[in-house]
């Protein structure tokens, strides 16, 4: 199972940026998916970006195409979500979550294909 630690929130001004990162251990990077979703309180649970650790595929939702990217660094076991031109309607908690290493992956879109979750990290942005 792979163990994940999210860091980076914090508030910001709309129109500004955050860099979002997310540390894996317990697997061997390159052998999983991590997606990035959030959630704000009283909405259900978004996708936001997502990549496959091994062939450094990405794939993003339509709310966030052309304002974040997902990217990863291999010798710190590392995820980034770089987060530009916030949005009031961004602020949430921020999760990262990894699929099972080595399994097949159907729906990368999907919270369901991803069985290990960070605790998240606060987003806020301000006006």
């Amino acid at each position: 199972q792979v163990l994940l630690v999210e860091s980076g929130g914090g508030s910001v001004q709309a129109g500004g940026s955050l860099r979002l990162s997310c540390t894996a251990s317990g697997a061997t990077f390159g052998t999983f998916y991590i997606g990035w979703f959030r959630q704000a309180p009283g909405k259900e649970r978004e996708g936001l970006a997502f990549i496959s650790t091994g062939s450094r595929s990405t794939w993003y939702t339509d709310s966030v195409k052309g304002r974040f990217t997902i990217s990863q660094d291999n010798a710190e076991n590392t995820v980034y979500l770089q987060m530009n031109n916030l949005k009031f309607e961004d602020t949430a908690v921020y999760y990262c979550a990894a699929n099972y290493p080595g399994s097949l992956m159907y729906d990368v879109f999907s919270s369901r294909s991803y069985k290990s979750w960070g605790r998240g990290t606060q987003v806020t942005v301000f006006s």
